[in-house]
């Protein structure tokens, strides 16, 4: 009954399907549930996706050549994946990629050109491991919050929020945050400026434009 249930709320969704006709569109963002293990988790227990979705991880739709590619930071950096290669990573229940399609409102749409040709600069950056905003390695959301900034002659789309790594209505440290950190021999960043996947996946800016699968924790009943 729950797979009948999904399949018939995906029915009905306006512009919104699992099958393989949607084509994504240079600058479409891509939210991805990803399960990358204690890292990701810690991610997700901090944030708070659109419909309550588990999101962990962000990149940007840009064709290269007539192939649609994501632009992404990743621990190996800041690259371009085929598509395919993204949305291979985590699965459903169902066998669908756990990924849903954000696209820039009507307002914002002309700034997708400039933000792609901007993207030419943080490709093979590092990766931001620490969450530091003010050094020349990237985080994903970080990254693609920046190029839209940039975009829009250095005004914000995607707001930045203080970070917290805290149990949520409590002043405790979640533990896999201070083993990250421990191991990295640097403090907690807490309060500091950041932004995350889950809180772009809320923004006014964008509208969901096609789930590929369900991420984790989709509250299916707000639909």
């Amino acid at each position: 009954m729950k797979n009948l249930s999904i399949i018939l709320i995906l029915m009905s969704l306006s512009l919104i399907s699992c099958d393989k006709k949607f084509s994504p569109q240079n600058g479409d963002l891509l939210f991805q549930d990803l399960d990358c293990g204690p890292v990701c988790d810690a991610i997700e227990s901090v944030t708070q996706g659109i419909y309550g979705a588990n999101l962990s991880h962000i990149g940007m739709v840009v064709y290269k050549n007539d192939k649609c590619m994501v632009l992404e930071a990743i621990s190996a950096g800041v690259v371009l994946t085929p598509l395919d290669d993204f949305l291979s990573r985590s699965h459903d229940s169902l066998g669908h990629p756990k990924v849903i399609v954000g696209r820039l409102k009507k307002d914002y749409r002309d700034l997708i050109v400039k933000a792609i040709d901007e993207s030419k600069y943080y490709i093979g950056k590092p990766y931001d491991d620490l969450f530091d905003i003010t050094n020349d390695s990237y985080y994903c959301s970080e990254m693609l919050y920046l190029i839209f900034k940039n975009a829009n002659n250095n005004n914000e789309i995607f707001s930045l929020v203080p970070m917290t790594f805290k149990k949520p209505g409590t002043s405790e440290f979640f533990p896999q945050w201070i083993d990250y950190f421990n191991e990295r021999n640097q403090p907690i960043p807490e309060g500091k400026p950041g932004i995350n996947p889950g809180s772009m996946s809320r923004s006014k800016a964008i509208e969901i434009v096609h789930i590929y699968g369900f991420p984790a924790g989709w509250n299916n009943e707000r639909n």
